[in-house]
């Protein structure tokens, strides 16, 4: 029987004779154990990250006359048939080689008789297991970053399209001044802009070799660290070995990114939800983005937005398991690190793969706009500008919002918006406030529609549709 992951749960034989490290007990492992402290069933995807790390490490040994050039090929020769093993399925991961790394070397050792045994000279699964991560890692950032511009590519194309379809703006869930649906999903573009910086960053502090320092005190073989970490795209090597094997900040760093990335996502998922709900009515959502319901026909439901959401949550949790896997530990190395992958693992699939569905779901979104600009008409959005064109005037901003105040308070009652308000009726009613009605001319008018409101705030940064599309484009400038 094999575990779901196609791993055999190994042999009941003597245990002395297939552990790496058996010639120190006087008795197996029982199998309890043996499942309990196994992490191949997860640590197998860095099969291929172990593998350039080994051949990498087999170089190094050759050229510094550790090991002979016989044994560098043979170990190239067993590495290529182990990886297309690996390929086309037919490799035997097993349960009692316990990880990705011994597994490996085991079947090498198997194929290539004493080359593969002298492989692990002057390393340890410490080093290579830190070095391992960090490859995988490495990978895992290159194509997030890949995505997030992907992402901002299909952000800014819906964004140009709609850099002048009017928006009611909200704070408070309120309204509370006109926007454009372009202007708003430039915000978005920020966010990933700034996501993609930090991931940027990390991958720095992500791209420095542990291979060297073996278990925790560094070799007494004449290694060259600097030639490994040049042959695996290193920009330097870790320079304590204490540090090198223990610390897993990397990988925290890289969770507390993607938990940030996961945030923004999910705040935009929260729009796309309230947005598509009938309440809002601005947007719709691809069918292939949506489910319905198993007993309400007429229902179509944002499934893909609201899994973005709950799996923001998990992407979190990951982030404090990291944190608190490492905050008790002494140095060294300890076993609990081996409990760092599957929360890494989880939180770059996850964001991976909610970046993918996220490209493909922003240029199927249906802007409903006349359903945005009518929404604009029930939270007297314009009111602001109004108190703007009084300050204009000369009138004191704080006179000026005092008197558009009293003005929506009237316009409330009557049940319409401060445009469709009579000039006289709105004099009258700012009439006591510092002669605020004797400042208002025929031109008030143009400040209260929509167009102008927006056209108002023509700098970088505003609404003005020419600055959005000013922002697209200096966007589309980074990205090239």
């Amino acid at each position: 029987m094999t575990h779901p992951n196609g791993i055999a749960p190994g042999s009941s034989g003597d245990e002395q004779t297939t552990k790496a490290w058996s010639g120190r007990f006087s008795e197996p492992v029982s199998d309890l154990v043996k499942r309990y402290t196994a992490s191949v069933f997860f640590d197998n995807r860095m099969a291929a990250q172990d593998i350039r790390g080994s051949l990498a490490h087999a170089k190094m040994l050759a050229r510094q006359g550790i090991i002979g050039a016989q044994d560098l090929a043979d170990i190239e020769r067993g590495m290529a048939q182990i990886r297309d093993e690996i390929a086309n399925g037919s490799f035997n991961w097993n349960l009692d080689d316990e990880d990705v790394h011994l597994n490996i070397e085991k079947r090498l050792t198997a194929l290539v008789g004493d080359a593969g045994k002298r492989l692990h000279t002057g390393r340890s699964r410490n080093d290579q297991v830190a070095t391992d991560i960090r490859l995988w890692l490495r990978d895992a950032i290159d194509q997030a970053v890949v995505l997030l511009a992907d992402f901002q590519r299909a952000l800014l194309d819906t964004a140009e399209q709609h850099a002048a379809t009017p928006l009611p703006g909200h704070t408070h869930l309120q309204v509370a001044q006109p926007v454009t649906f372009g202007h708003h999903l430039m915000a978005y573009v920020e966010m990933a802009r700034r996501d993609a910086e930090r991931l940027a960053d990390c991958r720095r502090r992500v791209n420095r070799l542990p291979l060297g320092a073996a278990a925790l005190a560094g070799t007494s073989y004449p290694i060259d660290r600097e030639f490994v970490a040049k042959e695996l795209g290193f920009d330097e090597v870790c320079e304590n070995s204490l540090d090198a094997v223990s610390d897993r900040d990397f990988a925290i760093e890289f969770c507390a990114a993607a938990a940030l990335t996961m945030t923004h996502l999910s705040r935009l998922s929260e729009e796309l939800i309230l947005w598509m709900s009938p309440r809002f009515g601005f947007i719709d959502l691809a069918d292939r983005f949506c489910t319905g319901s198993s007993i309400m026909p007429q229902k179509k439901n944002p499934d893909v937005p609201e899994l973005v959401r709950g799996k923001t949550g998990r992407v979190n949790g990951h982030l404090v398991a990291l944190l608190t896997l490492m905050k008790g530990q002494p140095l060294a190395y300890n076993k609990d690190n081996q409990e760092d992958k599957e929360p890494l693992f989880d939180a770059a699939d996850t964001l991976i793969d909610t970046l993918r569905i996220y490209t493909d779901m922003i240029p199927g979104i249906r802007v409903k706009a006349d359903a945005m600009r009518a929404a604009l008409s029930l939270g007297f959005a314009t009111a602001t500008d109004l108190a703007d064109y009084l300050v204009k005037k000369g009138l004191p901003f704080r006179d000026a919002h005092e008197a558009v105040a009293l003005a929506v308070r009237e316009a409330e009652k009557r049940g319409v918006d401060l445009p469709q308000m009579a000039l006289a009726d709105l004099r009258t009613c700012m009439a006591h406030v510092n002669g605020a009605g004797e400042r208002l001319g025929d031109d008030v008018f143009a400040v209260l529609t929509v167009e102008g409101s927006l056209d108002s705030r023509n700098h970088i940064g505003g609404t003005a549709p020419a600055q959005v599309r000013a922002a697209i484009a200096r966007a589309r400038k980074r990205l090239a």
